[in-house]
């Protein structure tokens, strides 16, 4: 689940000491435990997926929520062995949240088969949290089990034996994000690739955003973004995710949960949700994208050691710009499309939050940058009701090999980190 910082009521927040293993963010997450018998009255909102007329009701309980159809409920024994007893060489990951194995199952009845044969898949298995683990399994089998899209993980099922919870997921055999720009000794994406994952994420949060009813992740950052052997992005860990403003609601009031570096100022300070926090989140990762720099990073000097400090004056000038693209690019990148992603990533940036762009708004510009003429061509009434200044930005094409990385993990490796949370 996220690692989070707690935030208390007054102006000033509080790092918590404890660190948990997301490698390279500090998460904002509660410090609070509530015994396990607090479990029963857990209930999260209900979101149907876009191919799916029918609403579910809302609140669901947590029996609803585990009656899904479209998730397996898999007993422990099943995925011991699907694991391999969850031995050390079936072990993919390991963070704040718990172990990843890497598992196999038959394709067709689900259960566990010979390592090697079936369908491989990642298996997450859960430190015990007491209640607030809970709860973040529960709202990710909540909206994982009902959200469907090719830019989101996809769910397969859950177990909940005892004190035991674990989640199994598609296998993504590149990993995430975060392990292909800053592992050491990773093989650089080229431009072409960086663009493409800026898609697919992007895709996935417009998803989020524009569903009848509005889903703010609350999470993103390149731990989350997982991908898979052709480097088609997909958003991971809904352990965060909240429900959208509704009827006359402009935000929705939370304890400030999220990553250090990634979460809006505004939500930070106010715990004021909405889903333009999200394209600030979605702007910091773009900074990394073309950086190759964490959000966050303490081994560097004074102003350098946040991103978004540090690279803001440079964005919005053409000849400022290559000091801060990544040197692993060396080069090789179309400067007017570097120039129009800058741009794209200063505005979704911006201090008031009803400035930033929406996310189609986003997805549209980087399809623009992508394949400018394919785009135009396709979008042109999208265009017409866009006024920011950003559509009017030149943009180019630019296509190069992807580059393959070799790495297998399926969900993020993580870092010890402290955490915020709002009280």
């Amino acid at each position: 689940m996220g690692n989070c910082f707690a935030a208390p009521a007054s102006s000033s927040a509080k790092v918590d000491a404890t660190h948990t293993s997301h490698p390279a963010s500090e998460s904002l997450k509660t410090a609070s435990k509530t015994t396990p018998s607090a479990r029963s009255s857990v209930t999260i909102p209900s979101y149907s997926w876009r191919s799916s007329a029918e609403s579910l009701p809302t609140p669901r309980s947590e029996s609803e929520i585990l009656s899904s159809p479209h998730v397996k409920a898999f007993s422990f024994t099943e995925l011991k062995n699907a694991t391999r007893n969850f031995r050390p060489d079936s072990l993919l990951g390991e963070g704040g949240f718990g172990y990843v194995f890497k598992g196999w199952i038959d394709q067709h009845s689900l259960s566990a088969a010979k390592p090697g044969s079936g369908m491989v898949v990642a298996v997450k298995k859960l430190k015990p949290e007491g209640f607030q683990g809970h709860k973040e399994w529960l709202t990710e089998v909540n909206y994982l089990g009902q959200l469907h899209h090719p830019n989101l993980v996809k769910l397969i099922g859950y177990c909940s034996d005892g004190d035991n919870r674990l989640l199994v997921y598609e296998f993504l055999p590149k990993g995430s994000l975060e392990n292909h720009l800053f592992r050491r000794g990773a093989q650089p994406l080229s431009w072409a690739t960086r663009i493409k994952v800026a898609i697919g994420a992007a895709r996935g949060l417009s998803f989020l955003h524009d569903a009848e009813e509005q889903v703010i992740y609350r999470d993103f950052k390149a731990a989350n973004i997982l991908l898979d052997a052709e480097f088609n992005a997909k958003l991971s860990d809904f352990g965060l995710a909240k429900a959208g403003p509704t009827g006359d609601k402009t935000h929705v009031s939370t304890q400030v949960m999220g990553t250090h570096g990634y979460a809006a100022p505004e939500y930070v300070a106010t715990g004021r949700l909405t889903s333009k926090s999200d394209v600030y989140s979605f702007g910091v990762v773009m900074l990394e994208l073309l950086s190759g720099r964490r959000a966050v990073d303490k081994t560097k000097p004074g102003v350098e050691q946040s991103l978004v400090e540090w690279a803001k004056p440079y964005l919005g000038d053409k000849r400022k710009l290559f000091r801060i693209m990544d040197i692993k690019l060396e080069g090789q990148y179309p400067q007017k499309a570097a120039h129009s992603a800058a741009t794209l990533a200063l505005h979704c940036l911006r201090s008031e939050p009803k400035a930033r762009p929406r996310m189609s708004e986003v997805l549209t510009t980087l399809e623009q940058i992508q394949a400018p003429k394919t785009a135009s061509q396709n979008s042109s009434a999208v265009h017409q009701t866009v006024t920011d200044p950003l559509r009017r930005s030149p943009m180019n094409q630019h296509r190069s090999p992807l580059n393959l990385t070799p790495s297998a993990s399926p969900l993020q490796h993580h870092r010890k980190s402290p955490h915020v949370r709002r009280h």
